[in-house]
């Protein structure tokens, strides 16, 4: 005889219509309350009954939350984007496009485009890890265990970290996380004591810091805005993607990078990438190592060499160090950067 599994665990649904109220819940609720925004990975989790909260927050309802504005002192110094804005409207915004065309190019490359008319920007940014093991209810080290079965001589690893593993080698599967780092983001979260705005760089976290998650948020907090401020704005830019797939695939590596050129040399430049780690990476080395040069293939040649100093590969993934190098060095030269023009 068949048994029949529900499919989803009994909760109890919230749809708060302002950021106070959602707040609020959630504090209410702590560890049992569940944010759901785009709901394409929340509704994976809740099928697969691997998470089973009590209750679900609905972010849907709320409009401030929503859309792209100019923020700063006079008004347009940067531009503020509400975390439930969709990738959609992001890769479709005029001024993205114009002045921020790094993210446009990362978010583009996201999933498909059936996902991006329904996927947040604050939910790509706050998704958990893709280990197969640990979404299918294994218990590794990330859902409490003792053990990291992709780090182990059975494991399957390919997909896994080349840098800062510690115990968990599950790496962060963002597209948008690089670039919003490269374009020196800043991510608004509030917390049951206010408003607290962090850099895009520390919003992110490895198990050395909290094997349980791959951001900063805990129970009761929310992220409501990323705000990116004029200091990059029409820089030149370069991002690219690898992955097994040309659509719906998370990234096996990806790299981005903004810098400004004077005089045929690299005066400034942040490069981060993603897909190495457990957090994405700044790679402030190559940023060192770079600033005052050519941008040349020389150049990109020694900087590709510096991003993977330290790199210590699993046992079916050590492609990810040439790619990694070769990725930067792209980045840094500029090669093929015109395919990323629309």
């Amino acid at each position: 005889m068949a048994v029949i599994r529900d499919v989803m665990a009994a909760f109890e649904l919230f749809q708060p219509t302002s950021i106070t109220d959602a707040q609020k819940l959630l504090e209410q609720h702590g560890p049992d309350a569940w944010v759901l925004a785009g709901g394409l990975d929340s509704f994976d989790w809740l099928k697969d009954r691997i998470k089973k909260p009590k209750a679900v927050v609905d972010l849907s309802g709320i409009e401030e939350l929503r859309g792209v504005r100019s923020y700063g002192d006079h008004g347009a110094d940067g531009i503020e984007i509400g975390a439930m804005t969709t990738l959609t409207e992001i890769v479709n915004h005029p001024v993205i496009k114009e002045k921020y065309g790094l993210l446009g190019q990362a978010v583009e490359l996201v999933a498909s485009p059936q996902i991006r008319n329904q996927g947040t920007i604050g939910g790509n940014v706050s998704q958990d890890t893709r280990c197969w093991y640990y979404r299918s209810g294994w218990p590794c080290y990330r859902a409490g265990g003792n053990i990291c079965y992709a780090d182990t001589p059975e494991g399957r690893n390919r997909e896994h970290a080349i840098l800062h593993a510690d115990r968990c080698v599950a790496v962060n599967p963002s597209d948008s996380a690089p670039a919003l780092i490269a374009l020196d983001a800043k991510f608004v979260v509030r917390t049951r004591r206010g408003e607290r705005i962090v850099d895009a760089e520390d919003y992110f976290v490895g198990p050395e810091i909290d094997i349980t998650r791959l951001h900063i948020l805990q129970p009761g907090d929310l992220l409501t805005a990323i705000r990116i401020p004029s200091t990059w704005a029409g820089a030149q830019f370069y991002f690219e993607k690898v992955r097994d797939r040309n659509v719906w695939d998370f990234p096996l590596l990806n790299v981005a990078s903004a810098m400004v050129i004077l005089g045929g040399s690299i005066e400034r430049i942040r490069i981060a990438v993603n897909g190495a780690a457990a957090r994405p990476l700044r790679l402030k080395a190559v940023e060192d190592a770079v600033r005052g040069k050519p941008r040349d293939p020389a150049t990109g040649e020694m900087a590709g060499r510096v991003a993977v100093q330290g790199a210590v590969p699993l046992q079916f993934n050590a492609y990810k160090i040439p790619l990694m190098r070769n990725l930067v060095k792209r980045a840094i030269s500029g090669v093929e950067e015109a395919k990323w023009t629309s």
